[in-house]
Order: C-alpha cells, then sequence, then structure tokens
C-alpha cells in the first residue's frame, strides 16, 4: 500500500473519530468558570483558612499538622460528587437561607488517625477504612466545627450566611448535598498530620459566595461610559503654553542661523498670546506676573464672551 492510499483510507476513520465525540452544551446564563479576579480573592481566603486549618489540626491531635492549598475551581454539584472516591466522609454543613449545603470530605481512615491521636494513640497502627463510631463521631464533628470557625474567620466578608454541621455521610454517590447543576466552588487540599497525608476538598455552593465577590471586586457599567471618561479626562496633567503667532521660513534660513540672527514674528504688539494645549489654542491670554514667577491673564475664553479670567499658570514659551 502506497503512502497515498493509506491516507485515504485513514482519513474517513479519523473524520468519523472527531465526529463521534460528544458535545456539550454550554449555558451562558451560567458559566462554570470564575473570573480571574474573583478567584484571586478566593484563593487568598482558602490559603488562609488552610493555615488556620492547620494550626487549629496542631493543637487537637497534639501533630504537628500541615494543611495546603492546592487549587480552588468552580464545578457543578454532579461533577464534584463524581470526583470523589465511592467511600469516604463527607460532612454536610447547613447555610442559612440555603437549599443546597457545604462539603468537607476527607478520607475515613485519615480522620481515624486524627481521632487516635487525640485519643493518646501513637497513629503507628494503620486505621481501617470504616464508618466512625459514636464516641469517634463527636470527636469528628469537634473538630469540624472548629474549622467552620477558621473558615467564617478566612472568607470574612465573603461568606455572611451562618453555617455549622448537619450531619456526615460515608457515600459520596447518596450523599445528596445539592443538586446534579448546583454551583460549587471547591478547594482541594493536602493535609499532613504527623507522618498521615491525605486529600481533602471544601465545597461551597457558588450562589452563597458570588453576590460578595461582586462587591470586593466591583465591575463598572458601560452604561454612562461617556460621564465616566470624562470624569477621568478633567484629572489628566496637560501641559499650558503661552504662544506667538507662528512665522513661516525657508529651510535654508533655518540651516544658517546664528548667534545674534534676527527672525521677525508676525505678531502684533496688541494681540494677546495664544494659550495652547498641544499645539491646540483654546484661549487668549496676556503677559503677567504672580509673585516673582510670570503668569498669564486669559482675556478671551472659547465661549467668546472676553470677561478676564485670573491665571497663575507659567509661561512657557
Amino acid at each position: 500500500m502506497t503512502v497515498q492510499e493509506h491516507t485515504r483510507t485513514s482519513a474517513p476513520t479519523r473524520l468519523n473519530a472527531e465526529s463521534a465525540k460528544s458535545v456539550e452544551v454550554y449555558d451562558f446564563r451560567r458559566p462554570t468558570t470564575l473570573a480571574r479576579e474573583h478567584s484571586r480573592v478566593l484563593e487568598l481566603a482558602i490559603e488562609t483558612f488552610a493555615r488556620q486549618w492547620g494550626t487549629q489540626l496542631t493543637a487537637k491531635v497534639r501533630v504537628v499538622s500541615h494543611v495546603t492549598s492546592e487549587q480552588v475551581v468552580m464545578l457543578t454539584y454532579d461533577e464534584y460528587a463524581a470526583s470523589l472516591p465511592p467511600t469516604t466522609a463527607m460532612v454536610l454543613c447547613e447555610l442559612q437561607d440555603h437549599t443546597a449545603k457545604a462539603v468537607i470530605q476527607f478520607a475515613t481512615s485519615s480522620a481515624l488517625t486524627w481521632v487516635g491521636y487525640m485519643l493518646g494513640g501513637n497513629g503507628g497502627q494503620p486505621a481501617p477504612n470504616r464508618k466512625f463510631t459514636q464516641i469517634e463521631q463527636a470527636l469528628v464533628r469537634k473538630l469540624m466545627d472548629d474549622a467552620l470557625e477558621d473558615l467564617r474567620y478566612s472568607l470574612g466578608s465573603l461568606l455572611v450566611t451562618p453555617i455549622s454541621v448537619d450531619t456526615i455521610h460515608y457515600n459520596s454517590q447518596f450523599a445528596q448535598a445539592a443538586a446534579t447543576t448546583d454551583l460549587m466552588i471547591v478547594a482541594s487540599f493536602e493535609i499532613r498530620v504527623g507522618d498521615n497525608t491525605t486529600s481533602a476538598t471544601l465545597a461551597i455552593p457558588a450562589d452563597a459566595l458570588l453576590p460578595q465577590l461582586g462587591e470586593t471586586n466591583p465591575m463598572s457599567t458601560t452604561a454612562n461610559a461617556r460621564q465616566l471618561m470624562q470624569a477621568q479626562l478633567v484629572s489628566v496633567p496637560v501641559d499650558v503654553s503661552l504662544q506667538l503667532a507662528p512665522a513661516k521660513v525657508k529651510p535654508g534660513m533655518i540651516l544658517g542661523l546664528s548667534v545674534g540672527d534676527l527672525i521677525p514674528i508676525p505678531h502684533p504688539h496688541h494681540r494677546p498670546l495664544d494659550l495652547a494645549v498641544d499645539g491646540q489654542s483654546l484661549a487668549r491670554a496676556a503677559v503677567g506676573a504672580n509673585g516673582s514667577r510670570l503668569a498669564c491673564v486669559v482675556v478671551s475664553s472659547p465661549s467668546g464672551d472676553g470677561a478676564p479670567t485670573e491665571s497663575s499658570t507659567e509661561e512657557n514659551s
């Protein structure tokens, strides 16, 4: 088979593979990506929460602990739940005036290791991956209560809704914290307690944070763009100069200039000077003084009223 024949044979296969790709409908009314400025604000808040959470764990389990923030994204709850292992600890947290719940997720075996440290263990034995007993659940809830305090402190004005621990679930597919299409702000962490390292996630309904993010980074509307531009232009500094009427000369005269040469300026003695900005004449002004410095007195304005106006603009030419 020649190269040309092979190309002809493989081309339909490639086209069929491309046409078989699934097309996902994008809803522009509910974007699933965070704006850059919003993402940065959330990342800073989540990094603060990670540091606070690590300090809190160290104090509670009496073992040096570190929590590192890895990523902050926005996902639908269905996408978030699908990314979790089937069996895991999911602490559902109730948000006042919100149907959807926040979620703090981590491995049950790691949580049992934390409980073992709290009860005097040394973490030498690997913890099983099972549900919590009543005592273990009470201790884990206490750890989560403290974590939520750190979360409220770290998010500050971004989280205006009271949040509290509701229930603990162990199956990511059955724990319905929100509707499948609800948007969630999802943060992922790495938690290291002693020699034990595990991954954890925090999911907060986007509706609980996005309104405050808009206030944190206000976006100006373009409806009054003309007024905004005018307000900005009036505060921009510009160079103002007093100018004589220009004289037209030939290049040969310019090239032959020397000290002592006299160039006649066609500007009458009785005519005021031109008050100009960037070479554009805006008004007429007479030379004056302001203390020890030269100044000008505007004698005619663009409106043509001719009313003299005092000005302390220094003469530049």
